[in-house]
């Protein structure tokens, strides 16, 4: 599978299967920054924690946009359920764009942080309602399908640029930018 140092071996999982552990990382991500939202002296927490929430929800969003949707509209009849999705996604880049300008403390911050989160929960609900189901039913090959996501994930993670997805969607919000933040 992969014998990089330092790298995770997992199992294979089938795409619905990664996907959903996908959603279930990013919904823990967002409750513990829900549990420190109020806590002032938690700024450079609450900075590695957007920086992981960003990081996550990008990959995530590349992998279903380059892969699993256009695969998933060649055999269902249900644009609406697939231009709904995109629209999702366009949202949520939209929203870590912002957060890439922004930094904890800032006016604003913990408030575009929990929107995303509350955009991101409608998403994954109606993804692993309407589209898993979909997907099942369409007789796609899921365990091929997740190792082409998987794979593409590690692309990602590796640093190797999206393909034909906007490039700020995968810029990573490293601490280095937040350490270099101008005094008050």
């Amino acid at each position: 599978m992969n014998d990089k140092p330092g790298k995770k071996i997992t199992p294979a999982l089938d795409a619905l299967e990664l996907l959903k552990a996908d959603h279930d990382k990013v919904r823990g991500l967002f409750r513990e920054f829900e549990d420190l939202k109020d806590i002032d002296d938690e700024d450079g927490r609450k900075g590695r924690l957007v920086d992981e929430i960003c990081r996550e929800v990008a990959t995530h969003t590349m992998i279903e946009d380059e892969i699993f949707y256009p695969l998933l509209r060649s055999v269902i009849d249900d644009d609406d359920l697939m231009d709904e999705a995109g629209i999702e996604h366009a949202g949520a880049r939209e929203l870590i764009g912002q957060l890439e300008t922004m930094f904890p403390g800032d006016d604003h911050y913990d408030a575009t942080v929990t929107v995303l989160g509350e955009e991101i929960a409608h998403h994954i609900e109606k993804e692993e309602c309407d589209m898993f189901d979909a997907a099942r039913n369409a007789g796609l090959d899921l365990d091929e399908l997740g190792a082409q996501l998987a794979t593409r994930k590690e692309e990602l993670d590796d640093g190797l640029p999206a393909q034909d997805i906007p490039a700020e969607a995968v810029a990573p919000r490293g601490s280095a930018r937040q350490a270099q933040r101008p005094p008050n």
